[in-house]
């Protein structure tokens, strides 16, 4: 057979297209160029319309609450009201060792400059409210005129600006709602250049370590941009078109999904590529083949991943709710990408790509010593019991850490670095400590709201009510309690004004404001936990028992991921305050860390567990098969494990504390499941239970040493009996 040189370091191999008169020739080479002409196509339509998906991000209060809670009502009927356009401030002005005169005439002063340079709700200067201390005083006003949330932002900024003299050792904060909106819409708009350039970043970095070339890593690095882009023209398409919640955290999700999801089946489908090119002489016979050998396997992981998100959309929540769609058209477009446009790429850049290791057709892989997974697979093979006890107790004794996980995370701490307005916030609940700054805010029917005046300055807790806005048939009652923000005694006010008013007939009372949304936020996650998790649990199942022809094998799969889960929020908890110094836990954090966990999870279970059924389809026995199956898939899960705990690893150097620890316990979830779960404990299951791991499939019904296995189960059309599902043998080199 005639060969030809490559030009690349001497390398002779057969060429890299077939004869021109090989039949289907002329598809094999306008199949690529077709598959890229469309990517391209989709590509100039979905650019400009991704672009504009920053401006329908959505990150106002009632985006982020209960559907149905108190607390969502009341800011919606707010809206409404007249001066709906406002925003509420509080300035500060502190001296650690007690106000000078001077220092309460500059007050006095710059507050009467900001009141005569915007316009303010009642139109006269706020009065001041010095503290019994004597070290503070603050001046309370809502700007109005603001139509949205660029305005408020910006109104924010000038009103800081405008306070930025002052005399030397005087501190001076704007805080209240509309400062603490503008700081986290400030936080949120850093968020997204910085996590797609560090994701890509980090992902390209392993691309290289990985591959070992320094031309391969490109082409799976690329076509994750490109699915990225595709997504967020969806995901704006569906804001548009259904009115979908999009907030800057499940944007900020999507993106890491994309690039986590998408580069691991880049590193399956490019594993399989690698080693079919030894058997292939043509590239495009080559990546038929591995898409034949490794599809099922993909198909399957993304559907998981997919099926896990959309549970979301049961919650109540309406930033969970509106996560489900938006991270599965990210992992939708990653599969569509990778099981397209990767491929089409590789075929048309040929074996080169891979230089300097390139696969020669016709060679073996390179011999080398035994493998580590071969040595964690026999390690587990010669006594399975006690790994999987000594595995499953040590997830015990971390999750046994979820004891130590702090409350839950209250307002002025859901940023790393606090912003002015947290600090503000601080600073009056020091020097206020008798009366909260931040009032509870109760609508009533104007026909009632006198005497739900009356019953909420008589309820206990309760410092003093006043009536403010009325339109629309509303009537707004700002209540103040004695306690300082998300407080227990705060919480105690909160939930016996909610009792008393109620019974207030025709009133019709709601009772909200920050405090009441985080206590409704607490409330609905844990309502949703007991609705979503069940259903993510009962869609994996399913999908498991589709793709595997087993009950057993997919509850082993589930158990392992479950216990992961346990054992990451545990290590949560011995990290959160002690190492981070996080205050608290979002109360989100348990819901979409099992969704995420599960669902990423299974992904390295279904590459497992589908290379262990072909070995068991080709007639051997199960522990055979389940080492085996370490042996070819254990190189490309960990290196998939460590692509995927690494981009989520970078949702914790953003500066929000609920992306941290969601980012800290996926990262180390799946770092658990990669190199202990996967590679141990499912292993010494699958060996313990041997052909029961099957049950009740045919695979269980038969004896492993019987015929050969049925055609549709088994290894695709011209794959040779070895090859595996997974595997990342030693490329060969020239010579090798």
């Amino acid at each position: 057979m005639q060969t030809t040189s490559s030009g690349i370091a001497g390398d002779h191999q057969q060429p890299d297209a077939p004869p021109p008169a090989a039949a289907g020739g002329k598809r094999r080479r306008s199949l690529p160029w077709a598959v890229i002409a469309g990517w391209v196509l989709l590509l100039l339509v979905a650019v400009p319309f991704a672009g504009k998906l920053e401006g329908a991000k959505r990150d106002t209060a009632v985006d982020y609450l209960p559907a149905g809670a108190d607390s969502t009502q009341v800011a919606r009927l707010q809206e409404r009201l007249p001066g709906g356009d406002t925003i509420d401030l509080v300035l500060v002005f502190h001296r650690d060792g007690g106000l000078t005169d001077a220092d309460r005439k500059a007050a006095g002063g710059r507050v009467a400059e900001v009141a005569g340079r915007h316009d303010l709700v009642g139109g006269t200067a706020p009065r001041a409210v010095p503290s019994k201390d004597g070290t503070t005083v603050m001046y309370a006003m809502a700007l109005t005129g603001l139509t949205d949330e660029k305005e408020r932002a910006d109104a924010v900024k000038d009103v800081r600006a405008e306070l930025a003299s002052h005399p030397e050792g005087l501190t001076v904060q704007v805080g209240g709602p509309g400062a603490l909106s503008a700081d986290s819409q400030e936080v949120f708009a850093s968020t997204d250049g910085t996590l797609m350039f560090a994701t890509a970043g980090v992902v390209a970095l392993l691309l290289i370590i990985t591959y070992r070339s320094p031309l391969l890593w490109l082409v799976p690095l690329g076509v994750v941009g490109v699915a990225a882009m595709a997504a967020m023209a969806i995901v704006y398409g569906l804001v548009q078109g259904f009115d979908l919640i999009v907030t800057s955290m499940s944007s900020s999700i999507m993106t890491v999904l994309v690039f986590g999801a998408g580069t691991d089946y880049a590193l399956l489908i490019v594993s399989r590529y690698r080693e079919e090119l030894r058997r292939h002489r043509a590239p495009y016979d080559a990546m038929r083949e591995a898409l034949r050998g490794c599809g099922p396997a993909v198909l399957a992981s993304s559907g998981t991943v997919a099926a896990g998100l959309l549970c979301l959309l049961a919650a109540d929540l309406n930033s969970s709710s509106g996560l489900g769609p938006v991270g599965a058209v990210g992992v939708i477009c990653a599969l569509a990408a990778m099981m397209t446009l990767l491929p089409a790429v590789l075929v048309l850049l040929g074996r080169r790509v891979f230089w300097p290791l390139i696969p020669v057709h016709g060679s073996e892989p390179r011999a080398t010593r035994r493998g580590f997974f071969e040595a964690m697979g026999s390690s587990a093979r010669r006594r399975p019991d006690a790994v999987l006890l000594g595995g499953a107790a040590l997830l015990g004794v971390l999750a046994l850490g979820v004891l130590n996980l702090p409350g839950n995370l209250k307002q002025e701490d859901t940023f790393t670095d606090k912003p002015e307005s947290v600090a503000a916030t601080q600073t009056l609940a020091d020097a206020y400590p008798d009366s909260s700054s931040q009032p509870i805010s109760v609508m009533a029917r104007t026909a009632g709201a006198d005497e739900v005046l009356r019953r909420a300055r008589d309820t206990e807790g309760v410092a003093r009510a006043d009536t403010g806005r009325s339109g629309g048939g509303w009537t707004e009652i700002d209540v103040f309690p004695r306690g300082a923000p998300q407080s227990a005694e705060e919480t105690a006010a909160l939930h016996a004004l909610r009792s008393g008013l109620v019974r207030v007939e025709g009133a019709d009372a709601l009772v909200g404001g920050p405090s009441a949304q985080q206590l409704d936020l607490k409330d609905t996650n844990a309502r949703d936990r007991m609705l979503v998790i069940p259903l993510v649990l009962i869609a994996v199942l399913l999908i498991l028992a589709a793709l595997l022809r087993s009950l057993v094998a997919p509850l082993v799969l589930v158990v392992a991921v479950v216990a992961v889960w346990g054992a990451a929020m545990g290590l949560g908890g011995l990290f959160f305050d002690p190492v981070f110094g996080f205050a608290g836990v979002d109360p989100g954090l348990p819901l979409l860390s099992f969704v995420f966990l599960v669902a990423l999870g299974v992904d390295y279970g279904i590459f497992l567990m589908h290379r262990m059924r072909e070995e068991s389809l080709r007639g051997a026995d199960v522990p055979d098969a389940a080492v085996t199956a370490l042996r070819t898939t254990g190189g490309v899960i960990a290196s998939a494990g460590l692509v995927l705990a690494a981009t989520f690893a970078v949702l914790a150097t953003l500066p929000m504390v609920m992306l941290a620890e969601m980012g800290f316990v996926v990262a180390v979830g799946v770092l658990l499941d990669t190199f202990l779960v996967r590679t141990y404990l499912v292993t010494s299951a699958s060996l313990l239970l041997k052909r029961w791991v099957w049950w009740p499939g045919a695979l269980f019904r038969r004896t492993p040493a019987s015929a050969a296995p049925p055609a549709q189960d088994g290894p695709a059309s011209g794959s040779p009996a070895g090859s595996p599902a997974g595997s990342r043998p030693e490329p060969a080199v020239r010579g090798g």
